[in-house]
């Protein structure tokens, strides 16, 4: 039995929707805090139960018959609450019997400071759990800069960014859950960590690619991080060369090369 953790947020839903392509419904668990928001999923064949990270006990339950744990990441960020959350996870998993659990880390895990440094931490859990673990460090989203939005771009003939001129690797959440479909049911991966990361591209590669996409002129222009408010801290971590190396873990896993920009960019304006 395969099980996923946050079935229905973006990385958790694409996940199952892979596993779906290849592994028959009745061997995949969905565990969400509100089964009512997995119906879809149920209607599949898929098992749906119950797990939150702050109650233990359904986790030891939610986990109860499993192979191999995909532990998705929880999404609150307070100081101290990741940790906590995780391991409780990883005991249930280890309480319930599962043989592996696949652990969505990222990006910078080795030795993370700030927000990142709960991955860093988790992963020491993992290892020092005494249940086989595969570490998965995805890069950011690729929706941060490839969008719908982008559009606006378009129509301005502009597209600002504050990266410094660095380049970035992030990729998308369909190849990042591609990636996390093949680690859940692939042999051999016990105890190995993968650095996840999609085709390296620039903001003024962006900005050709745009222009080349809708047959209209845009334009590259570099700006301060503070013209983007709440998201200056990722436009700085970008122009610090966090999201600069490349990585070849994504295309082994999952035997094909990540989304092309020209592809993505396509995409996003259809």
């Amino acid at each position: 039995m395969i099980t996923v953790t946050g079935a229905t947020g973006n990385l958790g839903g694409a996940t199952i929707a892979a596993l779906l392509e290849t592994v028959p419904a009745s061997e995949l668990t969905a565990v969400v805090r509100n089964p009512a928001k997995a119906a879809d999923l149920a209607a599949k064949g898929v098992t749906v139960r119950r797990g939150d990270y702050d109650d233990p006990d359904s986790l030891r339950a939610a986990f109860a018959g499993t192979d191999t744990l995909l532990l998705v990441s929880s999404p609150d960020t307070t100081p101290g609450v990741r940790p906590r959350q995780h391991g409780n996870a990883i005991d249930a998993a280890k309480a319930s019997g599962v043989r592996r659990i696949v652990y969505t880390s990222a990006i910078g895990a080795e030795n993370a400071t700030g927000f990142l440094a709960d991955h860093t931490v988790t992963e020491e859990l993992l290892r020092t759990s005494g249940v086989a673990w595969t570490a998965l460090r995805n890069t950011f989203y690729l929706h941060f800069l490839i969008n719908p939005g982008l559009a606006a771009a378009v129509e301005a003939g502009e597209l600002k960014a504050a990266d410094g001129g660095r380049p970035v690797n992030f990729a998308s959440v369909p190849d990042l859950a591609a990636a996390a479909a093949a680690a859940l049911t692939e042999d051999g991966l016990e105890n190995t960590v993968h650095e996840l990361r999609g085709t390296v591209f620039t903001l003024p590669e962006l900005a050709e690619v745009l222009a080349e996409v809708s047959g209209r002129p845009v334009a590259y222009r570099a700006v301060p991080s503070s013209e983007f408010g709440e998201t200056a801290f990722m436009w700085d971590m970008i122009a610090s060369g966090f999201f600069a190396e490349p990585s070849d873990d994504l295309e082994n896993l999952v035997g094909r090369p990540p989304v092309s920009l020209r592809d993505a960019v396509a995409a996003a304006l259809s």
